[in-house]
């Protein structure tokens, strides 16, 4: 068998990227986003190859799975909008909450792990694209530093929007995965909330709407995973030839 990649070897540091999506039962298009990233990070796709000999993926694909088989909008099967209750999780009332912060803060406390994304995957009822949240900062370097993520990300995939993307502190979201954790983690980690539209992306003007398609989702699932050889700067480790990379919008 081929021998562990580096960055999982005992007592070596790892680079950890936390996805998380459908704590929303209603947003669907957050599992078929979700299911891309975790089809391509597996496959034999040389950049797949290349990110998991330098990062280490956790992904728990459904925070809310007793919403998503009563076929609640957004609550659990006790009536919980589970994204309001980051901050002080019950292991009775919101089980999988509180399984996933315990797990964060275990790697967050541990010397060797640097926890470096937080990724919550939702989707949008009124906007068009994908695109971000992100949280807004005192220190100047750390608010611009947050902005390299979803600025590749917008390159790499055309129905990503930049001009999308917000960076706030709105009180309604304090209970939120981003905004919690934004709080907690120190200042080398990055949360956002990925956001796609329920129906549609535009390309080129704007009367030129794309509505969405379970692949196209997954596709912006796979440019998700795609943006961190860019982020990391891995290109140079990547066995040639390469798949050609979707054009730039």
């Amino acid at each position: 068998p081929p021998s562990a990649a580096a960055n999982l070897r005992p007592g070596a540091e790892q680079k950890v990227v936390f996805i998380t999506a459908r704590v929303h039962p209603g947003e669907t298009p957050s599992s078929f986003v979700c299911q891309g990233i975790i089809d391509f990070l597996v496959s034999q796709h040389p950049i797949a190859k290349v990110l998991r000999d330098h990062l280490v993926f956790k992904i728990a694909p459904m925070l809310n799975p007793d919403g998503v088989y009563l076929g609640n909008y957004r609550c659990s099967l006790m009536g919980f909008d589970l994204n309001r209750h980051w901050a002080n999780p019950s292991p009775w009332a919101h089980p999988t909450l509180h399984g996933v912060k315990q797990l964060i803060i275990e790697m967050y406390n541990n010397p060797k792990i640097n926890l470096e994304f937080y990724i919550d995957i939702h989707a949008h009822s009124t906007m068009m694209n994908g695109f971000m949240y992100g949280n807004i900062f005192e220190d100047e370097e750390r608010f611009q530093r947050q902005a390299v993520f979803p600025k590749l990300l917008c390159q790499n995939a055309e129905d990503f929007s930049y001009s999308s993307t917000s960076f706030n502190r709105d009180a309604v979201k304090a209970g939120t995965g981003r905004r919690f954790l934004g709080g907690l983690l120190n200042d080398t980690s990055y949360c956002y909330t990925l956001e796609v539209s329920f129906y549609s992306y535009i390309l080129g003007g704007p009367n030129s709407a794309v509505p969405y398609t379970e692949e196209a989702y997954m596709k912006l699932g796979r440019n998700v995973a795609r943006t961190f050889l860019d982020y990391y700067r891995l290109n140079s480790s990547v066995e040639r030839p390469l798949a050609p990379t979707p054009k730039t919008r």
